[in-house]
């Protein structure tokens, strides 16, 4: 699949993605891409940040990608049952453990637990070995359960702008084969 066959969904997590953050650099390069806007990015209701993906994939009027990051990944897993549009993949980073009690600030564990199910499309989940919101062996875990390939991104903290991930070009490399191995159809 080409990203001109895709609506490309930009999901991002908790106070937003700022215009240093690589999913706003892709969402500037990337055509068919769009930003899925919150109205609340600095106190997150979990329900409603899963009405609004729900609402932007069913929307879609081409096959869907879906790109989270962080508060976004657990928002994109509980609005799956909601998706009534074809989602092509999802590429997963740096998903939080929503359900450690030690998450700052404590509201964010609204969004977990993670549902355990099989996703029922590709997926990528991209981990970090030193990220302040979620271990390794959480990432590893949930996307275990769900049937997502993992690619361990080393020590690369929270995978944002503060973490030195702004152009992030080896996500951008993953994120385009990965685009490439999905169907159109």
């Amino acid at each position: 699949m080409k990203a001109s066959d895709a609506d490309i969904l930009i999901i991002p997590g908790y106070t937003n993605s700022g215009p240093s953050h690589w999913q706003s650099r892709w969402e500037a390069k990337l055509s068919t891409a769009r930003r899925v806007e919150q109205a609340e990015w600095t106190k997150p209701v979990r329900e409603d940040w899963i009405a609004r993906i729900a609402e932007e994939v069913n929307a879609s009027t081409r096959p869907v990608v879906l790109v989270a990051h962080s508060l976004g990944v657990p928002s994109v897993i509980h609005a799956i049952p909601h998706f009534r549009n074809r989602v092509a993949g999802a590429f997963l980073v740096a998903p939080p453990d929503v359900a450690n009690p030690d998450i700052r600030p404590k509201h964010l564990m609204t969004f977990g637990p993670y549902p355990r199910d099989p996703l029922p499309f590709p997926s990528i989940t991209v981990a970090s070995r030193n990220d302040p919101f979620g271990s390794y062996e959480h990432a590893d875990d949930v996307a275990s359960s769900w049937g997502s390939f993992l690619v361990d991104a080393g020590e690369a903290g929270h995978i944002n702008a503060d973490s030195g991930h702004g152009p992030w070009p080896e996500g951008t490399m993953v994120f385009a084969q990965f685009l490439g191995r999905l169907s159109a159809d």
